[in-house]
């Protein structure tokens, strides 16, 4: 369609919002709904650092949410949902619980403690008001990827980590889009060339236009991690407008963790916390049980292409030492 962005926005009435310290090399990203939107989650990673993530189970009482954060900071980082929860308690949004509201805000965190950026924040930790900025921020439109947001301290294996994002259309024309943070202990890029593991599914040239390499060396496939320091975690999330439970929320969201298989060799590794989450407006109807199916492949892809395009628009943070972008190495 000709309006895409490809981007999370793509999703009618989703907001996007972003607070970056490149100095901190660290920041946050926020996911806001208009109207509370059904939504669940998986934890692939060994391990994992979020907030209000069990109610994301299928079996849980709540169903809805109003917003997803994606935060740097390891633990530190957790403080990032309060932030958002007073935005949304400022503009009257929560679920009414007797009297009052209550903001729904999952959050999953990565670790980018040890990336060289000033993490001598004093007595409390600067998630929260980040948030908060965060949450001002969002808007529908264009927004900016690769060190930006929750990426802006991500790194990988092999090059500079960042947010990257994707979306499409079904063919019965349900949208869903993909948000990702990619800070993985593994590699999205084949070997040390440039080419990326989720190349077969690349649309246009979103992420260079390189394809897969001419043939692959068991040196390709051999084990590549960043070391001892394990600054790890991918995080991301899928949003559709089509109209599915929260159990097919949940579905999707597994569907999405195989996308990031697909991207990242290896992903979902003891020292990684990946976490996905999935998220639906319900604007549109599912008229068939095969449009779900197409959906979760969908997933699968658009998270893959996202996780890609997070590193090819990243930039190395500016401090000594730090990681080289896939920019720096490959041009």
């Amino acid at each position: 369609m000709t309006d895409r962005l490809n981007l999370l926005t793509d999703i009618e009435g989703v907001s996007v919002g972003h607070a970056t310290d490149l100095a901190l090399g660290s920041g946050v990203t926020v996911v806001v709904f208009d109207e509370p939107a059904i939504a669940s989650g998986s934890v692939l990673g060994g391990a994992p650092g979020g907030r209000d993530t069990a109610l994301l189970d299928p079996a849980m009482t709540v169903e809805k949410v109003d917003a997803l954060v994606l935060s740097g900071g390891s633990a530190f980082g957790l403080d990032a949902a309060g932030g958002v929860q007073a935005g949304l308690r400022e503009i009257g949004r929560g679920l009414q619980v007797g009297s009052t509201k209550v903001p729904i805000v999952p959050q999953a965190i990565l670790m980018d403690l040890l990336n060289g950026g000033n993490k001598d924040w004093g007595l409390h930790s600067p998630y929260r008001e980040m948030g908060y900025e965060a949450f001002k921020a969002a808007a529908k439109g264009a927004f900016a990827l690769g060190t930006v947001g929750a990426g802006t301290g991500s790194t990988t294996a092999t090059v500079k980590g960042g947010l990257g994002s994707a979306s499409v259309v079904s063919s019965k024309g349900h949208r869903i889009a993909a948000l990702v943070a990619v800070n993985a202990l593994g590699s999205a890029t084949v070997g040390d060339g440039p080419h990326f593991w989720a190349a077969p599914f690349e649309e246009g040239a979103e992420f260079g236009g390189l394809g897969l390499p001419e043939r692959f060396t068991a040196s390709d496939t051999s084990l590549r991690l960043k070391g001892v320091n394990l600054k790890a975690t991918t995080i991301g999330l899928v949003v559709t407008d089509a109209r599915i439970t929260k159990a097919q929320a949940h579905r999707l969201s597994i569907m999405a963790q195989d996308g990031l298989a697909r991207a990242v060799l290896p992903a979902h590794l003891p020292a990684d916390g990946d976490t996905v989450f999935a998220a639906a407006t319900g604007k549109i109807a599912l008229d068939d049980p095969m449009d779900f199916m197409e959906l979760c492949h969908l997933a699968t892809l658009t998270f893959a292409r996202a996780v890609a395009r997070g590193i090819y628009e990243a930039t190395a943070l500016p401090v000594a030492g730090a990681q080289a972008s896939w920019r720096d190495r490959h041009g």
